[in-house]
């Protein structure tokens, strides 16, 4: 066969495995019948299980093995591809599944996802409206619809997704950065200058101060309360003394929503004291504060309910958590950014993840000369790529999230967080109503509770006050940490048997007064398909497992 012959054949073939750039109903056809096989085949792997399939013991071996995969020499079909795709899903948890109660990790709506997958097909870039037209026109209403809800002004809010929870706090601190350091985005970072935040905080910010030439050491972290809040009171002195030695703050981070515990920082006393600081020391520049809200954002849709009314019939302990948390989620539209990730509690696919800004001019202070570009931006009237740090921005994540905000509205997610709520206060009365159980965070009010699990005989109504503050319990709180990593492996293995519930366990929920980690075994329930018989199942494991300890 002529060589040039084999090319245009090869071409020809090749050609069938994409999507047609003209109508074709029967390659359409062809296209549609592939996305559905390769849904059928990840469908027949569900089960009772909250897993995709088995199991695997452990990937160590297959991760081995994965370094000895090359790049074939012929080409596969669209076909036999699908087929080996499908199977890298076996394992994966099922975050949806009734029995699923691990990390803060979303449950995505079918207009989410159809929203996802239609930018894929064309490929947008956000970097410029010319790259993407009218799906930039997403991001924007994105933005206003978010801003809107926080409390921002539409107006004058600027916003763009961006890679992640770390990526929206990144850009806060590299505005807050030049607000300190004027022209340390040009001429770098020449002092020092600090970032204030909760011990409880998100470690992301460890690692934006030392990938933006900070160093981690510039990171002040405050211990928080029992209700894993910042302790204003500590807080306050060290700021002032940070300032009266000369010292710079690139931002204040007020963590609306703990990823372990839900914990809610005062973001209304972090304002006023910013406020404060500026005034009793006449600062020549207004240090930033962000609020890191990636988990509590969603719960602004409460900020015009009427909980005294009740209009959609919540448990009265359950208006109780929502009312809680709403007294400092209202107050989102004090902070100069925030981070939303949809993907947590917006119903979203990852990623899904909106930096927004009070003042969009903000947004300027990260601006380049356009002359460094001199291949874009010639026309148009969108040009985010001006000042963004990535070039290329998938439509993936504003179109995924105007999928769930148009058919959620505020009603709906008040529902769907509302059931959540419901269901996480369902566990706290069942765990509370247990002496062989203690939950630890109590006075937060989210969908996550954090609970010890303690062996006969411990008086489980004094004991934890004692693990937190008594350094004399400090051989007994070591040894209660094992004994809940022991319930939790228990628990785990009844959830991948089919017979029980999967949840997390984290290793430091907080530490101690004396400086010990405390285990916790953890419940975030993000599925609407929670219900209250999966509830009962958590503690019904975990006092299962305590008999099989107790019998070993």
């Amino acid at each position: 066969m002529p060589q040039n012959l084999r090319y245009k054949l090869l071409l020809e073939e090749l050609r069938k495995a994409f999507p047609q750039p003209v109508s074709d109903p029967i390659h359409d056809a062809y296209f549609v019948y592939s996305i559905s096989s390769a849904l059928n085949k990840v469908d027949a792997l569900k089960s009772q299980v909250p897993i995709l399939g088995e199991p695997a013991e452990s990937l160590s071996k297959e991760f081995e093995r994965a370094t000895e995969r090359r790049v074939p020499e012929q080409a596969t079909s669209p076909k036999e591809v699908i087929e080996k795709l499908a199977k890298y899903l076996e394992g994966m948890i099922v975050f949806g599944h009734p029995r699923s109660q691990v990390n803060v990790i979303g449950v995505s709506s079918i207009p989410s996802i159809v929203g996802a997958m239609l930018p894929t097909l064309y490929n947008p870039n956000l970097v410029w409206d010319e790259n993407s037209q009218r799906l930039a026109l997403a991001e924007l209403e994105v933005t206003a619809m978010a801003s809107a809800l926080v409390g921002y002004d539409p107006g004058t809010a600027g916003g763009v997704f961006t890679f992640g929870g770390t990526g929206t706090e990144l850009y806060a601190i590299r505005i807050g950065l030049e607000k300190a350091l004027p022209g340390s985005m040009k001429e770098g970072v020449r002092e020092d200058a600090v970032i204030f935040a909760s011990r409880q905080s998100h470690y992301c910010k460890s690692s934006i101060a030392s990938w933006l030439g900070l160093g981690s050491r510039n990171v002040v972290a405050i211990p928080s309360g029992r209700d894993n809040a910042i302790r204003m009171d500590l807080l306050e002195p060290a700021a002032r003394k940070h300032v009266e030695a000369g010292g710079k703050i690139a931002g204040f981070i007020a963590t609306m929503g703990t990823t372990d515990a839900f914990g809610l920082d005062d973001l209304e006393a972090m304002v006023a004291l910013r406020d404060a600081l500026v005034r009793d020391y006449h600062l020549a520049y207004r240090p930033h504060v962000h609020a890191d809200a990636v988990i509590g954002w969603a719960w602004s849709v409460f900020n015009d309910y009427d909980f005294e009314g009740n209009p959609l019939g919540f448990r009265p302990r359950t208006v109780r958590a929502l009312s809680g948390a709403s007294r400092r989620i209202s107050k989102l539209a004090l902070a100069d950014s925030l981070g939303i990730d949809f993907h947590k509690t917006g119903f979203c696919p990852y990623i899904s993840s909106l930096f927004l800004s009070r003042d969009r001019q903000d947004l300027n202070l990260l601006s380049r000369e356009p002359s460094l570009m001199p291949y874009l931006y010639q026309f148009g009237s969108y040009k985010p790529g001006i000042f963004t740090l990535e070039t290329s921005r998938s439509g993936c994540g504003p179109m995924a999230a105007l999928g769930s905000l148009e058919l959620l509205g505020k009603e709906g997610f008040r529902a769907l967080l509302g059931h959540l709520v419901e269901m996480a206060e369902a566990l706290r009365e069942q765990l509370e109503g247990h002496s062989a159980t203690a939950v630890l965070n109590g006075e937060n009010f989210g969908t996550v509770t954090l609970f010890r699990a303690y062996p006969g005989g411990v008086d489980t109504w004094t004991i934890v006050e004692k693990e937190r503050s008594d350094p004399s319990f400090r051989e007994k709180l070591l040894a209660h940490n094992e004994y809940n990593r022991q319930i939790y492996r228990h628990v785990h293995e009844e959830a991948m048997a089919g017979r029980g519930v999967m949840i997390s366990l984290t290793e430091n929920y907080r530490h101690t007064e004396y400086g010990e980690p405390m285990v916790a075994l953890k419940s975030f329930i993000t599925s609407p398909f929670v219900n209250e018989e999966g509830v009962e199942l958590v503690v019904k494991n975990v006092l299962e497992a305590r008999e099989k300890i107790a019998g070993q």
